[in-house]
């Protein structure tokens, strides 16, 4: 269905469905296929791909950032569990910035790092969330106007604010975080803390500044109709079981609490598949998803971990390959249930094909 097609009605078919899933009443998958209608002809510069970019150029109005979103967007077939959404990308972790981090924009790897502007010991860093840092009211300004402009027609996702350990970790290089854990661990607990009370507070005003948003949806794209996201820890790769239950697990709890029981782990690489135990011990943790990570197998030939998450009783994203390989992943599983893809974006000439698929696993297409 293309962008047009979205009414309440629509919207409404897509919010059951979604809950069905996410409330274990439903044995399928969620599906979602997105292709091109017929030969859409290129982007110009200004259109989809020179702007999105983590940091958007000033000289890039709003409502221009909009204009080729909505375009891209109609450009584009939703079908099976597909719905129209975008999500605004200032850089993996970006609260970091709104702490005093600083934010260097990379057109190479097209993403942002962020790190301290100057050395300081982990015992003199306060955590303390600027409202008026220009990302943030450009965030502000994004999500009012886009509200107003597609009055929910497009699912609007939260921006990657990243998570834990991580927004320390924008701070205090790997290494010297690592001896902060030994060192100083009670600073770095109430910088934990402090991180979370500031990430919370950035969530939950701009999520107010989207009413007539459907649901919700972050970087990860999955919906819902409650709120929902996807929670990390990239640096518990580096970490023991023992710390991860320290100085991660109990800010990660507290985040599935405050999201009412819809909140995914990004488990990524595996370095961090020794914590995965200790995340399935947590009632709240509503589903898992597996990234092996670059140079590891596929990830459709990690049937043993998802395996175990499922088994857990939680939901797993299959995430970082095909529609295909997920086919001969639930193969070696014997089930799709509890599973929802990533979209996959299908070009016109296997459409049919990935429609297939999707119809074999129970996916209205």
């Amino acid at each position: 269905m293309s962008l047009d097609s979205w009414t309440p009605r629509r919207w409404a078919r897509t919010i059951t469905e979604s809950d069905l899933w996410w409330e274990g009443k439903t044995d399928r998958p969620l599906i979602p296929i997105v292709a091109p209608k017929g030969n859409p002809t290129p982007w110009t510069a200004r259109q989809r791909f020179e702007y999105w970019q983590p940091a958007y150029a000033a000289s890039v109005s709003t409502e221009e950032i909009l204009e080729a979103e909505e375009q891209f967007l109609s450009r584009q077939e939703f079908l099976a569990d597909a719905c129209p959404m975008t999500w605004f990308n200032y850089g993996p972790g970006v609260i970091a910035a709104f702490l005093g981090a600083a934010a260097d924009f990379d057109p190479k790897s097209q993403t942002v790092w962020f790190h301290a502007k100057e050395a300081c010991p982990v015992k003199d860093l306060n955590f303390i969330l600027n409202q008026q840092h220009p990302w943030y009211l450009r965030l502000e300004e994004l999500y009012q106007l886009a509200d107003q402009r597609w009055q929910g027609r497009v699912q609007v996702g939260m921006t990657d604010l990243g998570g834990n350990l991580d927004i320390l970790y924008s701070f205090r290089s790997g290494e010297e975080l690592l001896f902060d854990l030994y060192d100083d661990p009670s600073n770095v607990e109430r910088l934990t803390w402090q991180a979370h009370e500031a990430w919370w507070k950035a969530f939950d005003h701009f999520r107010s500044l989207t009413p007539h948003n459907p649901g919700f949806t972050n970087w990860a794209s999955i919906f819902s109709s409650q709120p929902t996201y996807m929670l990390q820890c990239d640096f518990a790769y580096m970490i023991s079981p023992d710390m991860f239950d320290r100085f991660v697990k109990p800010e990660i709890v507290r985040c599935c609490q405050r999201l009412g029981g819809r909140a995914f782990y990004h488990l990524d690489g595996i370095g961090q598949l020794p914590h995965l135990d200790s995340l399935l011990s947590i009632p709240e943790l509503a589903g898992v998803q597996w990234v092996p990570g670059t140079g590891s197998k596929k990830t459709e030939e990690w049937p043993e971990v998802f395996a175990k998450i499922l088994k857990a009783g939680k939901k797993a994203q299959f995430i970082g390959s095909d529609i295909y390989g997920f086919d001969k992943l639930v193969e070696q599983l014997g089930s799709a249930k509890g599973f929802v893809l990533a979209p996959h974006w299908s070009g016109r000439e296997k459409l049919e094909e990935a429609l297939r698929i999707a119809e074999k696993f129970g996916v209205p297409v």
